[in-house]
């Protein structure tokens, strides 16, 4: 990705999700050392929080892209793009929202390692 894609960039920031194998520890397990540690100072690595709500939205729109839009052959690159984009604009339109089952009393007691107490 960064010598492909981004050859110029000096800095690539890069969101992972937790997988214990998604660390820069692998690049050396992978590359030779010195290009281990090339790669590894041009990426800023971001991690989400453990039970972060936002990553599950990206992959809940990112299914529903797929099952309403992506769902058949395209022929073309710019086919592709003019579908994603109508795709894009509708659901924007009707302002789709998640409808969590996880309620604010439940995060307090899974979560109440993370809250100071008072």
């Amino acid at each position: 990705m960064l010598e492909v894609h981004y050859p110029e960039a000096k800095r690539v920031r890069l969101v992972m999700d937790n997988l214990n194998t998604h660390t820069i520890s692998s690049l050396y397990e992978t590359f030779a050392p010195e290009q281990a540690l090339a790669l590894a100072k041009r990426l800023e690595i971001h991690y989400p929080p453990k039970h972060g709500s936002w990553l599950n939205i990206a992959e809940i729109e990112l299914s529903v892209l797929t099952i309403q839009c992506l769902n058949r052959r395209i022929a073309s690159i710019e086919e592709l793009q003019g579908e994603v984009s109508a795709w894009e604009t509708e659901r924007n339109r009707i302002q789709k929202s998640v409808d969590w089952q996880f309620t604010t009393e439940q995060a307090r007691g899974k979560l109440k390692h993370l809250y100071p107490e008072i």
